[in-house]
């Protein structure tokens, strides 16, 4: 495997998803190697091109940037007989179809999984949906925000006192994405050995709930609806932030071996020897005397001592950073996770590069993010041997 090919090279996804769950998956898909896709609406396209400001010079917005790398833009109306015909030729060439639209509207076009099998046998077919495609909510449409309120993410962030919270990014609609790609991989390894398809349905009140974690498995043992806690954890004290003297840090000692470190390391041997402080377990239970007495250490001091010190003792400790100081942190850029791409219209733009490391098979931005049908003539070409006077004629009709 040469570089820049990824570990999905040869797996042709096609994307018939916008906003931000299902390209979400389909970049991380793009991202692994495989070949993906994106069909979009003639003149329109994806409604986040159009979720500005801030927008490029050439007037693409960031939104859309941030989950359209590694994908090939195609205009197609499924409105039109032909644009429709023209999708069924692709999906019979495809090895995924992700999509997004609200539950059963491939069915009514006539595509329903039996259907898509018989176009593609053992395409993966993986729908990105708010509710699924069973329930009483399953006709409703999905919006993160909703689905943080609803399914109790926000009932736990934000405050003590005070209002819930939704998470500083779309987390419903991120974890959706993930949850669907991962589901994707495990088909297309299920597929190397049995030939066959599968039917995925990825919900974003499921994923959401799924991240809930540690909080649900607290209520199913204890009977008691979680509370928010702030920055403070749960079930580990102290695992906060808390004030120094001149800002804000984020301190942690995750378990008793930590907390009689830093014990040692402060001089407050009387903390190890009291009774509500000498175990996490007491800890919890006596939170906020412990949060006050740190409190009262931490303000003699500016953070950068207590940072210090953390690090000097091997304790977890970090600064709360902007989004403009992470980008300016050392450890940041030595994982380049800000990379540049060549766009076609705005030439060098800044991207988010992706978390996956994988020395052996890397990952890698070939693309940036497409302009709006900017591959449309490429890929009719490629895959249907249509000449530059054909697609001409199929954008006159209004079918690309």
């Amino acid at each position: 495997m040469s570089a820049g090919e990824g570990l999905l090279q040869g797996v042709r996804v096609i994307d018939l998803t916008r906003i931000l769950a299902g390209p979400y998956c389909t970049m991380m898909l793009g991202d692994l190697g495989a070949e993906v896709i994106k069909i979009e609406a003639p003149g329109r396209g994806d409604d986040t091109r159009h979720w500005g400001p801030p927008f490029t010079e050439s007037g693409e917005a960031a939104y859309f940037m941030c989950v359209n790398r590694n994908k090939r833009s195609l205009t197609l109306n499924l409105k039109s007989e032909r644009g429709l015909e023209i999708l069924k030729d692709m999906i019979s060439q495809g090895d995924v179809l992700v999509e997004n639209f609200k539950a059963g509207t491939l069915s009514r076009w006539g595509l329903d999984y039996e259907r898509l099998q018989e176009l593609r046998p053992g395409l993966i077919y993986c729908t990105v949906t708010g509710y699924g495609y069973t329930g009483p909510y399953s006709s409703r449409p999905g919006y993160d925000f909703i689905v943080q309120a609803m399914g109790g993410f926000m009932s736990i962030t934000g405050p003590k006192e005070g209002d819930p919270h939704r998470a500083g990014v779309a987390i419903a609609d991120i974890s959706a994405g993930m949850f669907a790609a991962s589901a994707v991989l495990a088909a297309l390894y299920a597929r190397e050995r049995t030939g066959e398809g599968q039917r995925i349905d990825m919900a974003l009140l499921d994923s959401q709930i799924a991240l809930l974690t540690y909080a649900a498995s607290n209520y199913f043992v204890s009977g008691e609806t979680p509370a928010r806690h702030g920055n403070a954890h749960p079930n580990i004290v102290p695992y906060q932030s808390f004030t120094a003297r001149d800002g804000q840090f984020a301190f942690a000692a995750g378990n008793d071996s930590q907390w009689e470190k830093f014990c040692g390391a402060v001089d407050r041997p009387q903390w190890l020897h009291d009774e509500r402080f000498r175990t996490n377990s007491a800890r919890v239970q006596n939170r906020d005397l412990v949060a006050a007495a740190l409190d009262d250490l931490f303000v003699t001091r500016d953070a950068a001592h207590w940072l210090a010190l953390c690090e000097q003792i091997g304790l977890p400790a970090g600064p709360i950073n902007s989004i403009d100081r992470v980008f300016e942190d050392a450890q940041v850029q030595a994982r380049e996770m800000r990379v540049t791409a060549q766009h076609s219209e705005d030439g060098d733009v800044p991207l988010l590069n992706s978390p996956l490391r994988i020395p052996t098979a890397p990952t890698s931005i070939r693309r940036a993010p497409p302009t709006l049908g900017e591959h449309t003539e490429e890929v009719l070409a490629e895959m249907f041997g249509l000449d530059a006077a054909s697609v001409a004629a199929l954008r006159q009709e209004g079918v690309v």
